[in-house]
């Protein structure tokens, strides 16, 4: 008969911690909380020092019932929710249920889900950290503050369902000011001239860079054409040869946010399925005769420190298969990102090295596979000999114009072996091979390029780019970063356009009225310093009721003076030329989670919808009497289909061009990828380079 009982988050979590500890012991889930802040009321006695009214969440009374059972049959009870605050949280709450006491050393924490983590701790239960369960309770508290104090505000002046929150409403309000510098923005002309040079076997390019010994830069044709005149037909001379190596050093074990970031990269992901998934990895996988194993280390973490056994392990693995050399003459340290980083954990890496990604792709999904891939590839390059390039940098002059030729050569690839960081723009270091060339050498020209550029806005956030800047600003924290994301999209506060965030009209309305209204919840010191009071509040250096008062104080008088100034707003809907054929009535431009719609005028008594359709001018070349037009999938992504549907089912995932191929007259389509954009055939081989002007950047840095 079982001794214990052990009650964690989750079915999975359940299987595979109950496969390790085996009969003496019985492991149940929780699914997730048990006890909340009730929906149909604030839940806060403010005047009683913010004491929260928890009731049982709608559904766990089934749930409940059988722990409670379980716990009458059992010595003793270990609460092994997940190692951070929500799971001290949710420990907290089982063991007031399951009246457990205070002093009793029933919660157990493990990092990662291996039969040896999960043993040791078992040997090392503690008490249920109060800080910890303040912290948390506090976030919770001043969440609810903020949004049943707000919300009803917002649905009696503009429209019932919107909401406010403290880190929701700064990403909505970093959308809204970026879409703004974009309207605001001015390009620039600015030029560049390219010289085309031959060195014998090799031709090579060189690029202006400065005149007289100045640094001129090109605004205009006619600061080109000054210094075309100037070079005349003047020789190209070496002025100077520069060689020396250059190191690169790889990036530190991912964190929440950088996972999710990397994911969005390089495999496409959503934040919320990179968090999905990794939580599957890290619950446990069935490996067959190995049995069921968490691959990966708890995935809400915003530390890179590593544990000396993983590192040791990570030093044998890597020394055997690619040799001592890939290995740093010490153990790599990576210091903590931000100086709020809370240090509890490891970042995250593979339970065990040794289990190498395609050794697990039997027994994963596909998504399962290339995130076990990406954590893997990114902690072993993580742990490696950084790598080695030999740069080259050769002026030249022609009369008093400098030009110069930037190359590099992989000397040692080092962690480059493994892995490399992806960033935004999707561009790739690949090498550059410049002719050796010596001082005085003299080098005929095969062309001389003048090209005309204009500057760019700043780009419109992707998901990656918001969790970053969320990060970077200290707002929010590893397990925020997610949900945040899901709700500013399904309030309606903003939609997705080509992978990139656009705030809606009413987005913008709910940022105009927060800023005016409730200036501090948009503040991003003021959020960023709140964030730092809960840490203090989990380290046990300030208490949450203090933090709590101190910020109600101000908020009180702020809501006060919204319910008496803030104006009733009545939002009117864009109406179109199009007719709503099942009742006559207009149909009204409407803004989903996937940009605007058309809606009849007449809902809800009619409730007919059409997407916007946008021709992208190309014929259709199944039909040849259709358009291609621009739709989008119900998830939201976008593909290409002819007008005349269903009559003619031409469909594409890849964006057609408007002209034939060449070589055989067929379809071109646009195919996008980490290198750029490529214009392919969809017939034969012919294949070109696109120039996409959206990656434009600054040709004029060196």
């Amino acid at each position: 008969m079982a001794d214990s009982l052990v009650i964690v988050e989750s079915p999975a979590k359940a299987k595979t911690i109950g496969k390790y500890l085996g009969s003496k012991f019985i492991v149940k889930a929780s699914m997730g909380h048990i006890r909340d802040l009730p929906k149909s009321q604030i839940g806060v006695e403010v005047d009683r020092n913010f004491e929260p009214k928890y009731i049982t969440i709608r559904g766990k009374g089934s749930i409940l019932k059988e722990l409670k059972d379980a716990s009458k049959k059992v010595k003793k009870i270990y609460l092994a929710a997940d190692p951070d605050r929500e799971g001290e949280a949710i420990a907290w709450h089982l063991a007031h249920y399951l009246d457990v006491g205070p002093d009793e050393l029933c919660r157990v924490v493990f990092n990662e889900i291996t039969k040896e983590a999960v043993k040791d701790a078992f040997k090392t239960p503690r008490r249920i950290n109060q800080d910890l369960v303040n912290a948390q309770q506090a976030r919770r508290i001043l969440d609810r503050l903020v949004g049943y104090k707000i919300s009803p505000l917002l649905w009696k002046k503009v429209k019932k369902g919107l909401s406010a929150g403290r880190v929701q409403s700064v990403a909505v309000k970093l959308i809204q000011d970026r879409e703004n510098e974009i309207k605001a923005f001015e390009p620039e002309e600015y030029w560049s001239i390219t010289a085309v040079l031959d060195a014998g076997k090799t031709v090579f390019e060189a690029k202006y860079h400065s005149h007289n010994g100045e640094k001129k830069e090109l605004h205009s044709q006619e600061d080109v054409d000054l210094i075309l005149a100037a070079m005349g037909n003047e020789a190209f001379i070496v002025k100077e040869v520069k060689e020396k190596e250059r190191q690169r050093n790889p990036s530190p074990p991912f964190i929440t946010s950088s996972m999710q970031q990397e994911a969005a990269r390089k495999l496409n992901f959503r934040a919320s399925k990179t968090m999905s998934v990794a939580q599957q990895l890290y619950e446990g996988i069935d490996l067959g005769k190995e049995g069921t194993v968490g691959l990966i280390t708890y995935m809400r973490t915003d530390s890179t420190r590593i544990s000396p056994i993983a590192q040791e392990e990570a030093k044998d693995f890597i020394m055997t298969k690619y040799g001592p050399t890939f290995y740093p003459e010490t153990p790599r340290q990576y210091l903590k990102k931000n100086a709020n980083a809370q240090d509890a954990h490891e970042g995250i890496r593979p339970t065990s090295v040794l289990r190498e990604p395609d050794q697990m792709k039997a027994f994963l999904s596909k998504d399962q596979y290339r995130l076990y891939k990406l954590v893997w590839d990114r902690f072993v390059a993580s742990q490696m000999a950084s790598a080695i390039l030999d740069t080259m940098t050769i002026d030249l002059n022609a009369g008093e114009t400098v030009f110069r030729a930037n190359g590099s050569k992989m000397k040692f690839a080092g962690f480059m072996k493994v892995y490399v960081e992806s960033n935004d723009d999707g561009t790739t270091e690949e090498d550059k091979l410049l002719p050796p060339l010596s001082k005085g050498d003299s080098l005929p020209k095969q062309s001389v390029e003048p090209k005309q550029h204009f500057t760019q806005p700043p780009p419109r956030y992707t998901e990656a780019r918001l969790v970053r800047a969320l990060e970077e600003m200290g707002i929010g924290r590893p397990s925020t970063y997610a949900p945040t994301l899901e709700t500013i999209q399904k309030r309606g506060y903003v939609a997705i356009e080509e992978k990139k965030f656009v705030p809606t009209e009413l987005g913008e309305l709910v940022i105009q009225l927060m800023q005016e209204f409730f200036p501090e919840i948009l503040d991003i010191e003021f959020t960023a310093h709140m964030e730092e009071e809960l840490d203090f509040v989990e380290e046990g250096k300030e208490d949450w009721v203090r933090v709590l008062d101190t910020f109600y104080t101000s908020f009180e008088k702020r809501l006060e003076f919204a319910e008496e100034e803030m104006k009733e707003i009545e939002i009117q809907d864009e109406v179109s030329d199009e007719i709503c054929e099942k009742c006559g009535k207009h149909l009204v431009y409407k803004m989903g989670r996937f940009g605007k719609f058309l809606a009849c005028s007449g809902f809800p008594d009619c409730r007919n919808t059409k997407p916007i359709i946008k021709d992208i001018g190309v014929t259709c070349p199944t039909c040849h009497a259709g358009k291609i037009v621009e739709r989008r999938s119900k998830k939201g992504r976008v593909f290409y289909g002819c007008d005349q549907y269903p009559t003619c089912d031409f469909v594409s995932w890849d964006k057609p061009v408007n002209r034939p191929c060449p070589a055989c007259s067929s379809m071109m389509i646009e195919k996008r990828s980490k290198n750029g954009v490529m214009i392919q055939c969809t017939q034969c081989d012919h294949k070109e380079e696109a120039v996409d002007e959206s990656d434009h950047t600054d040709d004029m840095k060196d």
